[in-house]
């Protein structure tokens, strides 16, 4: 246990002194449109560390809104006019009823159009259910609505609940959900950062370091590869 939380400490120091994108150039920058789900462990700051300095970012996410209220009351639209950007991150709740499905289209439409006309591009964070009602039945109307949403935006999909199933059908004891079951814990939110991070910078998940054991960062590489699609 002492050598593992050495190794993890030491990763976690070597990723924040790695600093800068890579070669001098630019580094992406992203604004992440969510809510508590993307505040919880400060995702983007999580996302910035996996990748070298490469990511800057800017959070808008109070707790419990939906992209709905991002448009007309967080302060969001403002964020995005502060730009330029070269990615919008959004997320919402995880949008398993009918009505909230749609909603989160409806709304991820009206976003991509006005992420587009500022020149940049948008991105759908695709989440998990709140355990409490059952992940096994919960999970697939989650992708469901991100993948429906995704597609109707013309949006690039992060989806990093489907990282959470193929990590999970690796070693179901994982704890992804944090102590509420429906924030994730810290182990959770890498994975997500992972999958962000894997796609936004176009970096394949098994060259991305993680502060974490050989062999729990070999399985979380290779469930963002699964969801990611990539070798």
């Amino acid at each position: 246990m002492r050598r593992a939380l050495i190794a993890s400490v030491l990763a976690l120091v070597a990723l924040a002194c790695a600093g800068g994108a890579a070669h001098g150039a630019a580094p992406v920058r992203v604004l992440f449109v969510g809510n508590s789900l993307t505040a919880a462990n400060d995702l983007p700051a999580v996302v910035a560390t996996l990748s070298h300095g490469a990511i800057a970012y800017r959070t808008v996410a109070p707790g419990g809104v939906s992209l709905e209220d991002h448009w007309n009351f967080t302060g969001a639209r403002d964020a995005l006019d502060d730009g330029p950007w070269d990615y919008v991150v959004l997320q919402q709740g995880p949008s398993t009823l009918t009505e909230s499905a749609l909603n989160l289209r409806e709304w991820a439409v009206r976003w991509a159009d006005a992420i587009r006309a500022r020149n940049a591009t948008p991105a759908v964070y695709e989440v998990w259910p709140d355990s409490q009602f059952g992940v096994r039945l919960g999970f697939p109307a989650v992708v469901r609505s991100y993948r429906a949403a995704a597609d109707a935006a013309h949006a690039v999909l992060l989806p990093a609940g489907e990282a959470w199933q193929a990590a999970w059908r690796r070693n179901a004891r994982l704890a992804l959900y944090g102590p509420d079951g429906f924030h994730p814990s810290r182990l959770g939110t890498t994975l997500a950062a992972l999958v962000i991070t894997a796609r936004l910078t176009r970096t394949p998940p098994t060259r991305i370091a993680l502060p974490y054991p050989a062999k729990t960062a070999k399985l979380l590489r290779a469930a963002a590869a699964e969801a990611l699609r990539v070798p």
